[in-house]
């Protein structure tokens, strides 16, 4: 993998990521209070930073194979999470993700809640809400940069997508403080599944001892196949949604 394709992938998965997170940034600045919101914000980066921090250089010196055991594994398991959810959207079997109803059912939620701060905190319950979204959906993103990172040996680079994911999806979303719901979501996650499941397919068998045909070019195979199989299964279900319907 070339520094582009880690740079495309790092950024097309962590801008996945930063949209949720951004709903409820959003959601609990318009809802309840900007500056909590944003405190929350700022609290959660700092923490993420710290655990990039310390993961990276720790991931990093175990051994090769035991390194890409471990990182094939955790993208397979992000990358058919993601590929699931988007083959059973895809097919019809599951609802789109709609970040707007996302978004209204969060800022209806924060409005009802009690009000209240603690010390330089404002409204405590909108900095809580930034601080939960940003964290949860920023731990997934410090996985993707440092898993990644290290086996491209290359964390600043995978860092440096994931920043620049975040500040494209964070610039445009507080510009028209809507959430951004006209991104294809839903396209993006299948598209970034295939990717981790490829990834992860590869990684974790390089790590078990196979050797690839061709090495890296052996992607180049097995990304569009994931493609392929998963596009094949959201077709079926879709027909045997389609054959189950009364006439």
């Amino acid at each position: 993998m070339n520094d582009l394709v880690l740079f495309l992938t790092v950024f097309a998965a962590c801008a996945v990521e930063a949209v949720e997170a951004l709903t409820l940034v959003l959601a609990a600045g318009t809802g309840r209070h900007w500056g909590s919101a944003l405190q929350g914000t700022s609290a959660a980066l700092a923490a993420l930073a710290v655990t990039v921090a310390v993961l990276g250089p720790a991931i990093g010196r175990l051994p090769l194979g035991a390194l890409r055991l471990a990182i094939g594994g955790t993208l397979l398991l992000f990358g058919l999470n993601w590929l699931r959810k988007a083959v059973l959207r895809a097919a019809g079997r599951k609802a789109l993700h709609d970040e707007t109803a996302a978004y209204t059912k969060v800022v209806a939620a924060a409005q009802e809640a009690p009000s209240g701060g603690r010390g330089p905190v404002r409204d405590w319950y909108a900095f809580t809400l930034a601080f939960k979204g940003v964290l949860l959906e920023g731990l997934e993103v410090a996985v993707i940069v440092v898993t990644f990172g290290n086996n491209q040996h290359n964390v600043p680079l995978a860092a440096v997508g994931a920043v620049a994911a975040a500040l494209v999806v964070a610039g445009i979303g507080f510009a028209v403080r809507t959430p951004l719901a006209r991104v294809p979501e839903n396209t993006l996650k299948f598209a970034v599944g295939i990717m981790l499941t490829a990834f992860g397919v590869f990684w974790f068998a390089e790590g078990a001892g196979l050797s690839w045909p061709g090495s890296d070019a052996a992607l180049l195979v097995l990304v569009p196949s994931v493609a392929v199989l998963a596009l094949g299964c959201a077709a079926a279900l879709r027909r045997g949604a389609t054959a189950g319907r009364p006439a």
